[in-house]
């Protein structure tokens, strides 16, 4: 049985999920807690792809085509809310049929709700809103849900070790041989042997492929997030023009999560949280939903995207949140050694099935992947399993 290395604590919880499925021994290594990087802290949105259809119908498709598997595979991890683009002015309203004809290209159903139907929907709503567009947008807890993947992954063999960093990879030649890894809780640092290593780092991978002389094309997105102390709305609320910064607000819980800003940094373990980012989110999102600058913030923190940069001079806002994964046998003759770029919490899934299909391709087998089917175990289920979490 082949020996598969996963590195990072996100998404390689659903590259787990997926290789055990098809028969592979997996070892998933983060160097923290899971999820204590970009996985596990954005705002929650489940993408309808309605976000991208203007700009990006490829990452679109792949959000609704993920958005349809995960409301049947882990209902249990979603709130299955709707969401609405709103126009606050004329400049929004005309983009209104620019957006609608988008979505549909892409094959996402939208419904122009007349303005008191909005309104009975979304009470909190500004009075000025002009128009009001439905999507099937739905909310995630960034935790929980990936938490699923992670739990239903144990059940069925993974080795999950977090608080392992590793520090080295090892190699004869071209081909990689394992991993050095330091135990943070033992202070221990050993090797484990692998026949292929996933590097499925988000934000980090670029540092973890530039170990073995690798440039991936990736640059960290950070951005800022604050959370209000109350819930203000049912569903997700947009604002009606183009991605920018600060036109998003996603309940979670009894929560109001607001977003966000972005901009590109090199280093995902420098980037620090801009106070004026904070003021900045509030006052724009309050022109959606006014009340929300009257309650206090419950938090505000900060965490990056693992962006594909292919161009300098890109405005952030407009990046594909599409995703890649690159075989670096083919690509810089290293063999054995496979990274997972770019991406979205929405489409885990999907990238996992990509790094899946490529490992059966380099392993010659044939087994399917069937992640689309099973439904997740529950996020609990993790802790219930025999034995500590190594």
């Amino acid at each position: 049985m082949e020996s598969i290395i996963i590195i990072g604590g996100g998404i390689g919880g659903a590259v787990a999920h997926d290789l055990t499925l098809r028969g592979y021994r997996v070892t998933l290594f983060e160097r923290g807690p899971l999820l204590s990087g970009s996985t596990g802290r954005h705002h929650g949105l489940l993408h309808s792809g309605a976000r991208y259809a203007p700009h990006d119908i490829d990452a679109a498709r792949e959000c609704l085509a993920e958005n349809k598997i995960l409301r049947e595979i882990a209902p249990q991890g979603l709130e299955q809310n709707n969401g609405l683009f709103v126009a606050l002015n004329d400049e929004d309203l005309a983009f209104r049929d620019r957006f609608i004809e988008r979505c549909q290209q892409a094959g996402i159903p939208t419904i122009v709700l007349p303005l008191p139907q909005a309104r009975q929907l979304e009470p909190e709503l500004h009075a000025g809103v002009l128009a009001a567009v439905q999507v099937p947008d739905a909310t995630m807890d960034a935790w929980r849900l990936a938490m699923h993947f992670f739990a239903t992954a144990r059940f069925n063999g993974a080795d999950i070790r977090p608080f392992s960093e590793v520090t080295a990879i090892v190699s004869n030649g071209n081909q990689v041989r394992g991993v050095e890894v330091r135990d943070h809780r033992t202070q221990r640092t050993y090797v484990q042997s692998g026949d292929i290593i996933i590097n499925a780092a988000g934000p980090w991978a670029g540092k973890v492929a530039s170990s073995l002389g690798i440039h991936l094309p990736l640059k960290p997105a950070p951005g800022v997030m604050v959370s209000i102390a109350r819930r203000l709305t049912r569903g997700v609320i947009n604002r009606l023009h183009p991605a920018g910064e600060g036109d998003i607000i996603v309940p979670q819980r009894s929560l109001s999560l607001l977003g966000t800003t972005v901009w590109l940094d090199d280093d995902p373990d420098q980037v620090e949280l801009p106070a004026a980012h904070v003021r900045r989110i509030i006052d724009e999102c309050a022109r959606m939903v006014p009340k929300l600058v009257q309650l206090p913030i419950h938090a505000a923190w900060c965490a990056a995207r693992p962006l594909i940069v292919r161009y300098t001079g890109q405005e952030p806002t407009q990046i594909s949140r599409t995703f890649d994964c690159i075989d670096h046998a083919a690509a810089d003759g290293i063999e054995g050694f496979i990274s997972l770029l770019g991406g979205k919490a929405t489409t885990m899934r999907a990238m996992a099935e990509r790094a899946g299909n490529l490992v059966n391709a380099k392993t010659g087998r044939d087994t399917p992947c069937r992640t689309h089917e099973i439904k997740l175990r529950h996020y609990r289920r993790f802790y219930d399993i025999a034995g500590p979490v190594r």
